[in-house]
């Protein structure tokens, strides 16, 4: 994998801030998914704990780094989503974590370095569990570096945001975006990067899983349907087989471009029978129902109420 160029300038400042002395006890890395926010965590702090660091990145062969690499560092905890009794994994960070975690950094570095928390997702920590950790972050303990990682920090209330010193990943130009791609042997990087709405990182994914394919299915099924021809309960199906998440959004990706094609006066191409308002309607909730698919409601259910509403 080539470095993400856009990462260059996060980096540095944060290496200056290290070399300073001068690291917060608090980051919060926001940003939509595909943009590297998680390898940019894993290589500074690889960095940060490692014993023999070149301009902030780890050694690799060091006694640190071998236990970073196997994943039994002592002083580098990992927080996410947890399992709950009966064994499923839970889809919320819950307030028992974060207890836990203030009873694990009251005890001091083991290698007598910095101590180092992920926590990621964190905009997936429930009101109980923020707020416990609000008082972690008010009373930092010495050497302590908590990482937060959200693609949504929006969801994160704003007495956790205002604790942490943020780093937001943007995405990058269309020109960088397509001079990245190209450099990652992506195969069509336009359609790619059209697909994922101008994200590198997502678009670099989606070309290799299929997702291309699964947008065209998406308009396809959409037309069918405005012409009364689809069937609602099969694509339900379909939908909710494949990754239901993802099939939203190439629907409202879909419905976004059918807005643009009627204000240019060129060929619509779901060829809806929804006027322009019910159609901006029918894209805000598409976005609602796929974050309604975070939650406990039936995913089935949740698309077949969004499928009725399109025709």
């Amino acid at each position: 994998m080539s470095p993400r160029p856009w990462h260059a300038d996060a980096w540095a400042r944060l290496q200056a801030r290290r070399e300073r002395d001068a690291l917060p006890h608090a980051l919060l890395l926001a940003g939509p998914f595909g943009l590297g926010k998680r390898e940019f965590m894993a290589a500074f702090v690889k960095g940060l704990l490692c014993q023999r660091p070149s301009d902030g990145h780890a050694c690799g062969t060091c006694r640190s780094c071998q236990f970073v690499a196997a994943g039994t560092h002592p002083d580098l905890i990992a927080l996410s989503f947890g399992q709950r009794k009966d064994g499923v994994t839970r889809s919320e960070i819950v307030v028992d974590q974060i207890r836990e975690l203030s009873q694990r950094l009251a005890m001091a570095s083991q290698f007598g370095g910095w101590q180092v928390v992920s926590i990621d997702p964190a905009d997936a920590m429930n009101a109980a569990a923020a707020n416990a950790l609000l008082k972690t972050l008010e009373e930092p303990t010495p050497a302590t570096l908590l990482m937060l990682v959200a693609d949504e920090p929006a969801r994160l209330p704003a007495t956790i945001r205002s604790r942490c010193q943020r780093i937001d990943f943007l995405v990058p130009s269309r020109e960088a975006s397509l001079a990245w791609l190209r450099a990652e042997s992506v195969t069509d990087p336009v359609a790619a990067l059209d697909a994922a709405g101008g994200n590198p990182g997502l678009a670099r994914t989606w070309a290799a899983d299929g997702a291309l394919k699964q947008r065209g299915e998406v308009r396809h099924d959409l037309k069918a349907l405005a012409a009364g021809r689809g069937d609602p309960l099969e694509v339900v199906k379909r939908w909710q087989a494949s990754d239901a998440p993802r099939y939203l959004w190439f629907a409202a990706q879909a419905v976004t471009d059918e807005l643009r094609a009627r204000a240019a006066g060129g060929d619509a191409p779901l060829e809806s029978r929804l006027d322009d308002e019910s159609l901006d309607a029918w894209y805000m909730r598409a976005n609602r129902a796929r974050d309604a698919l975070r939650g406990p409601l039936r995913a089935d259910l949740v698309l077949l109420e969004l499928i009725a509403a399109w025709r």
